[in-house]
């Protein structure tokens, strides 16, 4: 008998008995977004703003986004390399992080 009041759950992906704590902690692992850095290393999270630091033509929209350009509110994406973000006129805009700097 076990002096431990913590639940057990069976984890299928490894098949083994984990405590309750540590199953959850491996799940909130799983599903937490990969570090997102832009093109100096800062840490860059949902609702950051950005600057580019290059001239980017944007495909199929006819037009380029200017160096300096401030771009509000990004949201990180499964791609740590990648961010969704919005700009007047452009819908579904992913712009590489090696191309913005956090503001």
């Amino acid at each position: 008998m076990s002096t431990d009041d913590e639940d057990y759950v069976y984890d299928e992906a490894s098949g083994e008995w984990l405590p309750a704590s540590e199953a959850r902690a491996r799940a909130e692992a799983a599903s937490a977004l990969p570090e997102a850095k832009d093109a100096v290393g800062n840490l860059l999270s949902d609702g950051d703003s950005v600057v580019l630091i290059k001239d980017l033509p944007v495909k199929g929209a006819g037009q380029t986004l200017k160096v300096g350009t401030v771009i509000k509110s990004i949201r990180l994406t499964a791609n740590p390399e990648e961010i969704d973000c919005r700009y007047e006129g452009i819908k579904g805009l992913v712009l590489r992080t090696e191309f913005v700097k956090k503001r």
